[in-house]
């Protein structure tokens, strides 16, 4: 069946390469629906669709004055701003099934920008002379494939022919695969896991899948966590099971796995059932020891070489506190049930008791300050347990199809 493909880009100063990409979707069959965002002209090399101009005031700006200031870094936000904004009208009204686009790290930024406001399973792909280092600022929490260039965008030669080529087969054949449906549409819980805590989190995801929920597990190294609330806040998401909200510690100390300030707030907003537990917040994440921050290294706390790139540790009766204050207020915060659950024998394997974590004292410090802050009706759940009993998984089980029924319930009323 044919289908609609986007391309966005700098038609004013990669019109030829464009120009060859175009070539190659329309020889498969497919048809081609074109937005520019150079800001210094177009492209006579094929038909354009969207012109900059629009993108800018999309962006709330305008072009002819984007051009006389000749102020690169204003240029780029009014053009990722537009982009965003337009590309998601664009998509709404059915314009297209899939989106394209290419450059160096300027080009990328505008490009991503607009592939970022696209739901999940929309086809992206982004070719770019950044592809090969880290992405995750491009990226970000939605399924965008970055295909490294090779060589720099710039021009139609023996390598880029291949990127090029290979990059349009890999958007044909996304648009043209059929998606199977599901059998039945079963009700979604999101799940928080980290390595310390996978055999709570299997133990609860086998419980619930025989209960005829779909459980899907992300792994809570920030992206993670960010992804699972982007996909709460796109109302994908029935209940959110957060066994594992470790990444506030790595807000909190500066860790590698930080998803910034927002984390525990989509299930809240959304208003769906919400389940929280203080998984795996003894610990805060570095890489290698040698990158942990020197403030800490000499302050001789304690560290533990997960792996030879992943240093982890231990979080203090201060910064415990303040976690503790942080998870009541975003509970408070809740539109819909929502209750905290608390392993009181450890919140991960290496906080059991007699291992390298194990300090109660600071684990009292986060609870206490859970329990001072929530307000009232807001169950705090404690139990003998480490975080990985089967009792405690059963227990969290439990909490978290009562919480289904509080909102089921309501919803009913």
């Amino acid at each position: 069946m044919q289908k609609t493909i986007c391309l966005i880009g700098a038609f004013d100063t990669k019109g030829e390469e464009y120009a060859f990409v175009r070539e190659q979707i329309l020889s498969r069959g497919h048809k081609v629906f074109t937005v520019n965002t150079g800001v210094l002209g177009t492209t006579a090399l094929f038909p354009v669709d969207v012109e900059a101009n629009r993108v800018a005031e999309s962006g709330r700006g305008n072009l002819e004055q984007l051009r006389k200031k000749k102020e690169r870094g204003e240029a780029m936000k009014v053009m990722c701003a537009g982009a965003a904004r337009l590309i998601k009208s664009l998509y709404d009204e059915g314009k297209f099934n899939g989106i394209f686009g290419m450059g160096g790290s300027a080009a990328t930024t505008v490009v991503t920008s607009a592939m970022r406001v696209l739901p999940v399973g929309v086809p992206k792909v982004c070719v770019s002379t950044v592809a090969s280092g880290d992405v995750s600022v491009y990226v970000g929490t939605k399924d965008i494939t970055m295909i490294p260039s090779i060589v720099d965008v710039a021009g139609i030669n023996r390598v880029s022919r291949i990127i090029f080529s290979h990059a349009v087969g890999a958007i044909c054949g996304m648009v043209e695969t059929d998606i199977p449906e599901a059998t039945e549409d079963k009700p979604v819980i999101t799940a928080s896991m980290f390595g310390n805590t996978t055999e709570c989190v299997t133990a609860c995801v086998k419980e619930l899948s025989a209960k005829g929920y779909e459980v899907l597990v992300f792994h809570a190294t920030g992206t993670g966590g960010n992804t699972m609330e982007s996909l709460v806040n796109e109302g994908l998401v029935d209940a959110v099971l957060d066994i594992t909200t470790t990444e506030w510690a790595d807000t909190v100390c500066g860790g590698v796995f930080s998803t910034g300030p927002e984390r525990l707030d989509a299930p809240g907003r959304m208003g769906i059932p919400h389940l929280i537990v203080p998984g795996c917040v003894d610990m805060a994440n570095f890489g290698a020891p040698d990158t942990v921050p020197a403030k800490y290294r000499e302050a001789n706390r304690t560290f533990y070489e997960w792996n030879p790139s992943v240093t982890l540790m231990r979080t203090n009766n201060e910064e415990n506190e303040k976690m503790g204050k942080v998870f009541a207020e975003k509970a408070n915060a809740a539109k819909g049930p929502v209750a905290f659950l608390i392993p009181l024998k450890g919140v991960s394997i290496l906080n059991g008791d007699g291992q390298p974590f194990c300090d109660r004292e600071a684990d009292r410090a986060m609870f206490n300050a859970i329990k001072a802050n929530v307000k009232a009706g807001i169950p705090v759940i404690e139990m003998d347990n480490n975080i990985n009993d089967p009792q405690f998984s059963a227990k969290a089980v439990e909490m978290m199809l009562d919480l289904i029924k509080q909102a089921n319930n309501k919803k009913r009323r």
